[in-house]
């Protein structure tokens, strides 16, 4: 049984709190509940929301005592926490808790002092602002976790559905996250990062969008060699402007792009089928299992074989391959 704390503080969004809650309380979920959850709050008793209601939370710091994960949801921008909180939280740490800051909680984990000198994340809109505040942490806004074992951040909102349930995948395994996920509805998995949800100059009409329509383009043709200079062309543009614009687009290269592309799709196939690794090779365009080998592990951390044996599950026994759209 795991013990987490959930930190609540007068003022907090209701969703910030619940998503802590859902995921470890694995609510809509079957079976035994693994973790116990608690909220508490540095002045225990009523606390405001933005939501038009109020909540009460009955558990002070002293939660953190025997908690093995600590999670702030979210934080005032801006605010640094109080020497109670801090050292509450550095014990915890000390003690060998995981220290969670999810989207502005990140707030809370800088200010701790818990992350001096590595690389947290935040909400993309509040990463320049957090990297200022605290100059002695790195701060990332183009990813939507960061997980340093002891220290963990997310990206905003939904992001921090992914944390949760990656933080569940490393306590308890891919199976446990992945039914999880399914009574949540929502992806046990969600690769990707911050810089598409950065404002960028896009047409209104998405259908006059030629970076869209290129990558729509590059998407389908994953499996096919994808010349730089053919792909600029779909977009009716030169190389130069085509990966100028690609990348205000994205805030990624064409390449760096197009080879997560073809790493989510072998994941998807891994994880769905039982074509063997050569064949997800030649269908996502790496075209030898040593190319995929090498990518996955570089993206990943892992290799295909070891991902497919993780994401097997008993609900679809070994031989039957599921069925892909294209």
């Amino acid at each position: 049984m795991r013990f987490v704390a959930v930190l609540a503080f007068d003022g907090i969004s209701p969703f910030h709190l619940s998503v802590p809650t859902l995921v470890f309380g694995r609510v809509g979920a079957e079976g035994p509940a693994p973790y116990v959850v608690r909220v508490c709050a540095e002045q225990p008793g009523t606390l405001r929301t933005p939501a038009g209601f109020d909540i009460h939370v009955a558990h002070g710091l002293e939660a953190f005592d025997a908690a093995d994960t600590v999670v702030i949801p979210s934080w005032p921008p801006g605010e640094g926490v109080s020497d109670e909180l801090r050292a509450a939280l550095r014990a915890a740490h000390t003690r060998g808790a995981r220290i969670v800051g999810l989207c502005l909680g990140a707030w809370a984990v800088a200010a701790s002092g818990l992350a001096d000198g590595r690389e947290i994340t935040t909400h993309w809109s509040a990463a320049a602002a957090l990297g200022r505040a605290y100059p002695a942490v790195r701060v990332r806004a183009d990813t939507l976790w960061s997980d340093l074992g002891d220290v963990v951040t997310s990206a905003g909102v939904a992001a921090a559905l992914d944390c949760c349930l990656h933080l569940v995948r490393a306590d308890l395994g891919s199976r446990a996250a992945t039914e999880l996920a399914r009574a949540l509805v929502t992806a046990p998995h969600r690769s990707g990062s911050q810089a598409q949800y950065i404002p960028v100059a896009v047409p209104d009409d998405a259908a006059d969008d030629p970076i869209e329509r290129a990558m729509v383009w590059a998407r389908t043709h994953l499996g096919d060699p994808v010349d730089l200079d053919r792909w600029a062309r779909v977009a009716l543009m030169s190389r130069r402007t085509f990966t100028r614009r690609f990348r205000e687009r994205t805030g990624s290269s064409p390449q760096q792009w197009l080879l997560h592309q073809r790493t989510d799709r072998a994941r998807l196939l891994l994880e769905t089928t039982d074509e063997t690794v050569d064949r997800i090779a030649e269908e996502t365009g790496f075209h030898t299992a040593v190319s995929l080998r090498h990518h996955f592990h570089r993206l990943l951390g892992t290799s295909p074989a070891a991902h497919r044996a993780l994401f097997r599950t008993a609900d679809r026994p070994r031989g039957e391959s599921a069925k892909l759209p294209p």
